[in-house]
């Protein structure tokens, strides 16, 4: 209970400075920003960040195919599909795939040549003979289902980390967290977290703080709200700072392209 008073005190007297103190001294609106920043708690700068991502989402969200479904095999498909080719490549493509195999029983039973075929051109072509790897095992050990547990996803080939993460959270609706480049690159931003993101300390940093900015209940949202977030606002080569709806809880606040650390893959 005192934590709770000592973080309210802490934001309020931050909100005082803004308003009663910076502005009549000249200081810029980014100075403004930064000092504010640096008085939140981490307590309060997950709580801005969980509050605004999803108040943004809300009215932002892209509208994606796989997100008009829970199903674990759609999703993962998507998934696979998504890694190293950006979306608007995948959407078309994912479309005409689950046409041709519409279930894990399908995808099992593909001929390796018709399946090269179906992917093409996406590239990378070792992702569609994983993805019929993962269907028939699927069938033979799951039957037929894609596994609902971490550890039954992270066995299969071909899955990572991010990707079992994403299917539990997508399709099975768990508080599961999620590190891709768009997310890694957000969190990594806004919460001041230097270094090569796909390495050592630093991404055990991100994968926790993945976790942390989880609100019970809502991974699906806050997951899909960080994707968004970082491809349209947070973006690699020219963020929106200035518009953007996390400015003043960013200890990047503005950002400067120039020593940031690497995005984060499967």
């Amino acid at each position: 209970m005192g934590d709770g008073n000592r973080d309210s005190h802490s934001f309020r007297g931050a909100k005082i400075l803004e308003n009663q103190w910076l502005s009549p001294i000249g200081l810029t609106r980014s100075a403004e920003f930064v000092i504010v920043a640096r008085d939140m708690t981490r307590a309060q700068r997950i709580a801005m960040f969980q509050r605004r991502v999803l108040a943004w989402y809300a009215r932002h969200q892209r509208k994606l195919p796989w997100r008009a479904t829970r199903d674990p095999y759609k999703i993962l498909v998507s998934e696979i599909m998504l890694q190293q080719t950006q979306v608007d490549r995948v959407m078309p493509k994912y479309r005409q795939f689950l046409r041709r195999y519409p279930t894990v029983h399908a995808l099992a039973q593909a001929r390796v040549d018709e399946l090269k075929k179906v992917w093409y051109p996406l590239g990378y072509n070792v992702r569609p003979l994983r993805l019929r790897q993962i269907a028939q095992r699927a069938v033979r050990d799951h039957g037929g289902q894609i596994p609902n547990t971490y550890d039954g996803l992270i066995a299969m080939d071909g899955i990572g980390r991010y990707t079992a993460g994403a299917v539990l959270s997508f399709a099975f609706q768990q508080d599961a967290p999620i590190l891709d480049t768009n997310v890694a690159r957000l969190l990594s931003r806004y919460f001041g977290v230097a270094g090569q993101a796909r390495r050592g300390t630093t991404a055990r940093a991100l994968w926790k703080l993945a976790e942390q900015v989880i609100p019970t209940g809502k991974g699906y949202v806050i997951n899909q709200a960080m994707m968004d977030v970082g491809a349209m606002l947070c973006t690699a080569r020219a963020p929106r700072c200035g518009s953007c709806i996390l400015r003043r809880g960013c200890r990047s606040y503005p950002h400067q392209l120039s020593g940031h650390a690497a995005p984060a893959h499967d």
